[in-house]
């Protein structure tokens, strides 16, 4: 294997100048004999406006100002010409130009608005699905011309809501939901049946760990792109990815500070300052204190994290933001309430069953810098480099299996760390050009991953290891005591934190490679096809294990190294019956890694999935209201399964020896619904229902079994936030809203295997089954001037439900709170 495939940021750097030169040639051959107008579109008050539509009348040629206002056509024929700018609510411009061979003419135009009234419609203009700003996509195309479903959960909603959490944030997405909160570390999302995780999480369009509590106050919105991504970012999974977008610098001096306050004393300022420093460098800094303690007993948490950022406008094509965090949590392990005989244990939602001196601590800090460059108008270069550390350690007594139907709990300990380093970069060229009367909108990019995972292991006593090795020579959890989860006065507590030394460690390297092309080609107004394909390389290096104490037997074997590759293709049309209706219909492909080996002792490979969707997306009321319907079938008819028999033919009882025979199957239908469709009126809506199950296993044992469900995958949820803003008469200032929540029943626990023997606690299945629950929340608000404050009481009804991770992190979800937040803006 050469050597530049297991470094990627190598291969990356010498495409990446391949591309910036063909990009150049792009620039240089598009001189040709044609003029060329530029110029700069700015508002009265003499603010650059952006996103302005320019068009020449009667050519079929346009484009769109960016940041600074600017704007270029090339290739014009000469001639006189007129050119209209044009932006949404306000009053067209227009001007005759004169075009000259091999000349640039320059025309500037002024809109009869100023900045702020330009604010206020780009606030108003960009709530409905449709018409939200994307980064995630790469491309610079309107969600209404992608074959594919987008929500976009914008500022203006996190401060509606008072979101503290993502799992606040993501209750807005329909057929997107909280897959599991284990032991309090961290909150787990899923989408169309499958698991986010690690690989379909990002920030600012970089992966990142999603092992901890990301912080909310610092974002500018929430992107989710659903389906299929594999040809964007790769090793995905197939229900989405999910994209975090910071707040970016501004070259006007702005910001605001705020106070949070909420039941079980949640203490929480913030602020969020903003401005030039000069002509070309702008900063912004955000940051917040968080401090609470909890409706569980004994569990608190404390959080500091700060954002610098910094834009600096290398020229007025080409600018470079710097930005970094820094996110320091404490918070109490919780593994929640237990379970016996998979059936969810009732005991008081406030009762703490872990160890009194229960701790935990997570450190992420990421560091980014993206570079754009505008080539001209219709050609852009960006890309970036992310670095990410992550280190999360606790030590608790964890996994609530009662051993008895009265109630008894062993209580295991355990303490775990892990660190990671993660080192991810991308460069893109996007472009538009026309072939005759088609015109093509392309993306071409690469990106590489280069990430270490440390994974630590500990114990009470090195020098008494063997008493924690069961029959298989396996190490096993050590008993901490015994208590009642139901009484817990039956049984002294142990109160001493014992102290647990590292046993050993595994590192596991991983590479990711990925070079993709994309092209959305417009036939004409009404028909667009997207076609696009991706080629992915994964290499896992072989693990190295690190012993603390030589004495003690290798109970871990470092494993080989695995390589794999894959192409994702992806292609759909778009029909436009009415300039605000889109008919989409796409395919597309992903693929998911497998562990494990043939029957020849070979690595497997990675499993493929089928993604197809369907759907409409339809504007009314002037693009105030968007109301879209999407349905798809996702088929993993290659799923990796135990082989029943072995190379000599002899039957196998080793799970690690698969073959790809397995099926699951994910349909579903999505409705999203979001605008305003009147003056003051915030709606946003969805509903989703999703059938996600095995259909197809082998008879094997360790197999899972047929026309079971996909575990946590709720088959219906639904969400509708309305939120009413009084701008005249007696009540001008105020401002009133509901949220309403509803997760179906859904099916939890660890999935039944063909064969499975069963134990005293398990005596027939392994599911969980946990029901559906509604919570409802409402808020009122209140501005004067620059002055603001909202209230909220979340789940009015104080309704009782759980989230579920496999069988021993049963946490319930908050009872009824109330939180409050005061701001004052500069």
């Amino acid at each position: 294997m050469p050597n530049i495939l297991h470094n990627p940021f190598q291969k990356i750097f010498f495409i990446f100048l391949f591309l910036f030169a063909n990009a150049i040639n792009l620039k240089a051959d598009e001189e040709g004999n044609g003029g060329k107008i530029t110029g700069f579109v700015k508002t009265i008050d003499g603010k650059p406006a952006s996103y302005v539509n320019v068009v020449i009348k009667g050519l079929n040629k346009s484009t769109m100002t960016i940041d600074d206002g600017s704007f270029t056509i090339a290739n014009i024929k000469p001639g006189t010409y007129t050119l209209i700018t044009s932006y949404v609510g306000t009053k067209s411009e227009e001007q005759t130009v004169t075009v000259i061979a091999n000349q640039t003419t320059r025309v500037n135009f002024t809109l009869h608005e100023s900045a702020a009234q330009i604010d206020e419609v780009v606030v108003s203009s960009t709530k409905t699905i449709n018409r939200k700003k994307l980064n995630i996509g790469k491309m610079n195309v309107a969600p209404m011309d992608l074959p594919q479903s987008v929500t976009v959960i914008g500022r203006d909603v996190l401060d509606q809501q008072q979101s503290l959490r993502l799992s606040d944030v993501t209750k807005n997405i329909n057929g997107v939901y909280l897959y599991s909160a284990r032991g309090n570390t961290q909150e787990t999302f899923g989408a169309r049946g499958y698991n986010f995780s690690s690989t379909n999480m990002f920030k600012n369009g970089f992966r990142i760990n999603s092992g901890v509590m990301p912080e909310i106050s610092s974002l500018e919105r929430v992107e989710v792109l659903k389906g299929s991504a594999a040809l964007l970012y790769g090793n995905v999974a197939p229900g989405g990815i999910l994209n975090l977008v910071t707040k970016k610098p501004k070259f006007e001096q702005g910001g605001q500070v705020s106070m949070t306050y909420g039941s079980y004393d949640l203490y929480k300022p913030a602020f969020d300052v903003y401005g030039p420093i000069s002509s070309k460098l702008a900063y912004r800094l955000n940051g917040t204190y968080e401090n609470a303690k909890s409706y569980r007993d004994n569990v608190k948490s404390e959080r500091e994290y700060i954002n610098p950022s910094f834009l600096y406008k290398i020229s007025d094509k080409t600018n470079i933001i710097v930005e970094g965090d820094y996110l320091n949590y404490d918070f109490t392990p919780d593994f929640g309430t237990g379970q016996i005989n998979n059936v969810i244990a009732k005991v008081p939602r406030n009762r703490y069953l872990g160890a009194l001196w229960s701790t935990g601590n997570t450190k992420q800090t990421t560091a980014t810098a993206t570079v754009n460059h505008q080539i001209n108008s219709l050609w852009q270069l960006s890309g970036g480099f992310s670095y990410q550390h992550f280190d999360r350690q606790y030590q608790t007594t964890e996994r609530v299996l009662p051993d008895t139907l009265t109630g008894d709990w062993g209580r295991t300990l355990n303490r775990a760390k892990t660190l990671e380093d993660y080192f991810t970069a991308q460069f893109n060229i996007t472009g538009q050009f026309n072939t005759g009367s088609i015109k093509h909108n392309i993306l071409v990019g690469v990106d590489a991953d280069w990430y270490r995972n440390t994974n630590y292991t500990y114990v009470t006593n090195v020098n008494k290891v063997s008493s924690y090795l069961d029959q298989n020579n396996a190490l096993q959890s050590s008993v901490y005591d015994k208590i009642n989860i139901f009484d817990l006065n039956k049984y002294a507590q142990r109160t001493d934190k014992p102290t647990m030394n590292p046993f050993y460690n595994v590192l596991t390297p991983t590479n990711r490679f990925g070079a993709y092309f994309n092209d959305l080609i417009s036939l004409s107004e009404k028909v667009k096809v997207l076609a696009g394909i991706r080629w992915s390389y994964q290499y896992i290096s072989p693990t190295t294990v690190t012993t603390y104490y030589n004495t003690t037997p290798a109970l871990v074997t470092p494993s080989a190294g695995k390589e794999d590759k894959a192409f994702s293709p992806r292609v759909g049309i778009v029909y436009k019956p009415l300039a605000t209706t889109a008919l989409f219909a796409s395919y597309s492909n992903s693929f998911v890694v497998n562990t494990g080996t043939d029957i020849n002792s070979k690595p497997l490979d990675p499993s493929l999935l089928d993604q197809y969707e369907f759907g409409v997306k339809n504007d009314f009321l002037n693009g105030n209201l968007s109301v879209n319907v999407t349905a798809y079938r996702i088929l993993n008819n290659n799923l990796a399964q135990t082989a029943p028999f072995l190379a000599d033919g002899s039957a196998n009882t080793n799970t690690n020896i698969k073959e790809l025979v397995g099926e699951t199957k994910s349909d579903g239908v999505e409705l999203d619904i979001a605008g305003h469709p009147v003056k003051g009126l915030d709606l946003l809506a969805g509903y989703s229902y999703t059938n996600a199950k095995y259909t197809k296993t082998s008879t094997a044992v360790g197999s899972n079994m047929a026309g079971q469900p996909l575990l946590n995958v709720p088959k219906h949820t639904a969400n509708t936030s309305l939120f009413y803003t009084f701008y005249n008469g007696d009540l001008k200032g105020f401002k009133v809203g509901a949220s309403v929540y509803y997760l179906g029943d859904r099916t939890a626990g660890n999935a039944n295997t063909v064969g499975q023997t069963p134990t005293a606690t398990q005596p027939r299945s392994r599911l969980v089954s946990v029901s559906g629950f509604t919570t409802v929340d409402a808020s009122v608000g209140y501005t004067y001037k620059k002055l603001s404050i909202i209230g909220k009481i979340s789940n009015i009804g104080n309704v009782l439900n759980y989230n579920v991770h496999e069988n021993y992190s049963i946490n319930p979800i908050p009872p009824r709170q109330f939180l409050t937040t005061l701001t004052y803006k500069f």
